[in-house]
């Protein structure tokens, strides 16, 4: 299965179409902007109605009852690895390139967004982490995915970081436990995984071996999208999980996020977003 693979090459052709001239600090029919980049990442807010979504392009601020998008701030890079703090909605980690070429090593911003500052190269950097993710019990702890291959951890707000060890083949998402700070979980080309060790060693945890795209885990547990399975569902403690909506037909979810009401939004494998009840049923679609 190739699925991380035609995906980078979609998302890569898509960017090539983006006019960073036409950018600017109004309000832009979201169906615009998602026509013209690419999701890396979704941050939700204490309003419910909004979202903060990482693009190839720049950071924007979606309001997603009004299907509209705002440009924070004035960079134009690529924010890849887009990770929030469990609790402290005014600061963001991510990684990836600048827009003049390059690569970003691991950046940070205290001001929900507006502003961003290099803290660290990671090993062998600068990298340009494709998959990053924040502990939800410890949020000194980060992990970030290394050319797509091996694991780095850093245990003091991403200022320093050490490598740890390969990860799954096929890599596709990240999500550090709610629980542990040392367990973190890998959605693969060839199923769902979690490791007790940093990522030194890994099991599967879910019986299927299809493709998983997205895998997040918060308080209330571990959410991942399986392809021809749909949302599934567990309590961290537990690891057992059941289907909670399946009615995605051949559209793949990326990027799965819970919301303050209790909703989720995912990007989808076309390039748009799309609003989930709590119990999996599709509320929105956008594009339509």
């Amino acid at each position: 299965m190739i699925l991380f693979y035609g995906l980078r090459a979609t998302l890569l052709m898509a960017s090539a179409t983006f006019a960073q001239g036409a950018l600017g600090q109004e309000l832009r029919p979201l169906s615009d902007v998602l026509s013209t980049t690419h999701i890396h990442g979704l941050a939700p807010q204490e309003n419910a109605n909004l979202v903060l979504m990482a693009t190839h392009h720049g950071l924007w601020r979606v309001d997603l009852n009004e299907e509209t998008a705002q440009l924070l701030g004035s960079s134009r890079d690529d924010f890849m690895g887009f990770s929030p703090h469990p609790t402290d909605n005014s600061r963001y980690w991510a990684s990836g390139h600048p827009a003049s070429g390059g690569n970003l090593g691991i950046i940070e911003s205290v001001d929900a967004g507006e502003n961003w500052s290099r803290i660290a190269d990671g090993v062998g950097g600068p990298v340009d982490f494709h998959q990053m993710t924040v502990s939800g019990v410890d949020p000194g702890v980060l992990y970030g995915v290394h050319h797509g291959t091996s694991l780095q951890k850093s245990e003091d707000s991403g200022r320093s970081w050490e490598e740890i060890g390969l990860l799954p083949d096929g890599i596709i998402d990240i999500a550090a436990s709610a629980v542990a700070p040392d367990t973190v979980f890998a959605a693969t080309n060839s199923g769902l995984f979690t490791s007790e060790d940093s990522g030194r060693t890994w099991i599967r945890i879910h019986d299927s071996a299809a493709p998983v795209s997205s895998v997040e885990v918060d308080a209330d547990g571990i959410h991942a999208f399986i392809l021809g399975i749909g949302v599934v569902q567990s309590l961290e403690t537990e690891l057992d999980f059941v289907v909670l909506a399946d009615n995605f037909e051949d559209t793949y979810l990326l990027h799965l996020t819970p919301m303050a009401n209790g909703e989720f939004v995912a990007a989808t494998d076309q390039g748009g977003l799309v609003l989930l009840s709590p119990d999996g049923q599709i509320v929105k679609s956008i594009p339509q």
